[in-house]
């Protein structure tokens, strides 16, 4: 790894679709003690396995940062540096919402132009060196089952079930750590100031109580979806639709999309790959 780690140093660990960015953005406010950001988070908070910029030039950026770092990755807890002086902080969802919200995120996504970054930051000169794509369903429950395991996803789909259930087992399993902060998204919707004052202790960061309703707002989901544009990672390169990035982000919307038929399949699944009954409460509590 290129990342050279500084005391301090945050790192917001999550599968996709479970809240990242809204970590992000909380982090972000709770940093710079305002929710006036000068830039955009993707650029405040760089995603080092991000693979459509060349790694030298997201390093450099991070090097040359003066303010705490802190930093995006969807890699599992057990494929990071691990540091005590750095705090990992992992956000997790109901799998099932996860999932509804990854076949979403499929179809926003421009793969030609995504090709064409990836080839590039990779210093190939054609697209056609990278692995075929197999287009997404077009039916939202056929995605579901896709990302739940009863369909094989695509090769380069770096989201589903087993990365989910990998992710929180690795997280539940060092919940108690100092250095790492357990969020659920469910929190986030329901207590979201709770969740901002939690963090910010948790990172040993002050509240900005002068501007906490600013900040609160900014927060909140339906904000995110209206500034999309400096919020989405890679705003106005490889998504069709910005604000669409941020879809509905409602708990329990994958129920309008497989209906409640299909937790009995659901549940044998998460099963197979989560033992601890504990955890799974946990993960999957309203």
């Amino acid at each position: 790894s290129s990342y050279r780690h500084r005391a301090g140093d945050i790192v917001i660990s999550t599968p996709p679709k479970c809240g990242t960015t809204w970590t992000q953005n909380i982090v972000a406010m709770l940093v710079f003690g305002t929710s006036e950001l000068d830039r955009p988070v993707s650029v405040l908070s760089p995603w080092l396995d991000q693979v459509v910029r060349p790694i030298d030039e997201v390093v450099a950026d991070l090097e040359a940062m003066e303010h705490r770092r802190f930093l995006k990755t969807h890699t599992p807890l057990d494929g990071l540096p691990q540091h005590d002086d750095v705090t990992y902080v992992v956000v997790l969802r109901d799998p099932r919402d996860a999932a509804v919200s990854w076949g979403n995120h499929v179809l926003n996504l421009d793969w030609a132009r995504m090709a064409e970054l990836r080839a590039a930051a990779h210093g190939m000169h054609d697209v056609g060196e990278l692995p075929p794509r197999r287009p997404p369903s077009p039916d939202p429950a056929e995605r579901w089952w896709a990302y739940v395991g009863d369909r094989a996803p695509s090769p380069e789909f770096a989201a589903g079930l087993e990365l989910v259930a990998r992710h929180a087992t690795l997280a539940w399993q060092r919940r108690h750590d100092p250095n790492v902060v357990l969020v659920h998204y469910a929190d986030l919707e329901g207590d979201l100031e709770g969740e901002v004052r939690r963090i910010a202790d948790r990172l040993d960061l002050p509240v900005p109580e002068h501007d906490l309703s600013e900040l609160l707002d900014a927060a909140s989901f339906s904000s995110m979806r209206e500034r999309a544009d400096v919020l989405v990672p890679n705003a106005g390169q490889i998504w069709f639709d910005q604000r669409s990035f941020f879809s509905s982000g409602t708990s329990g919307q994958w129920r309008d999309v497989v209906g409640e038929g299909a937790d009995e399949r659901y549940q044998e699944l998460v099963r197979q790959l989560i033992a601890d009954e504990e955890l799974l409460a946990w993960l999957h509590r309203p």
